[in-house]
């Protein structure tokens, strides 16, 4: 009677890496270590080593894309300095663009987070109900409870997407508020 071991498969580093970047690449969200280990049946160790040698050899040949850690887990994505050309590219096709206002809610949302309507509504000083909507219906914010004040408001905050959208790791990488202020002034 065989063991289970004996029934494991064997797979070179240079194997476990090809697998590995497939996986990432097909991936509709970014994938952890933790899933790839799982699925394919490798330890941990292993797949953070072929996702590091990958990420390596990516950078050795300046690559078009990279793999980063993204929302907790790994994703494939184009190379910062080329942002620009992409963004040239991608804005030859239709896309799902932010109004203004929207814009501003999302910046209210992800700097304050978790906040209430009112709260937005004192920071803006304009009505958000419909930015809030679009947010939603674009899965950018989720509802993160209800604040214990009088009414009960629903508190917002931003949610996985926001983080998979704007190519964030998580919130610490958001920009500082003094970054902006440097702008203005």
């Amino acid at each position: 009677m065989e063991t289970e071991e004996s029934e494991k498969i064997h797979r070179s580093p240079v194997e476990l890496m090809a697998i590995v970047e497939a996986l990432i690449f097909v991936a509709e969200e970014p994938v952890t270590s933790k899933l790839l280990g799982e699925v394919l049946e490798e330890e941990k160790g292993a797949i953070d080593a072929a996702v590091e040698q990958l990420q390596q050899d990516y950078e050795a040949r300046d690559a078009g894309l990279q793999i980063r850690e993204i929302a907790g887990g790994w994703q494939m994505a184009t190379r910062t300095e080329l942002h620009e050309d992409v963004r040239k590219f991608l804005k030859t096709r239709p896309s799902a663009k932010l109004s203004l206002a929207s814009l501003e809610t999302l910046a209210v949302i992800a700097y304050k987070q978790p906040v209430t309507v009112p709260e937005i509504l004192e920071i803006r000083g304009v009505q958000s109900a419909s930015a809030i909507k679009t947010l939603l219906d674009k899965r950018l914010i989720i509802a993160r409870g209800r604040k214990e004040a009088v009414g009960r408001p629903m508190m917002y905050g931003t949610s996985k997407d926001f983080l998979l959208q704007f190519g964030l790791k998580d919130l610490s990488e958001l920009p500082s508020i003094e970054d902006f202020e440097d702008l203005v002034t």
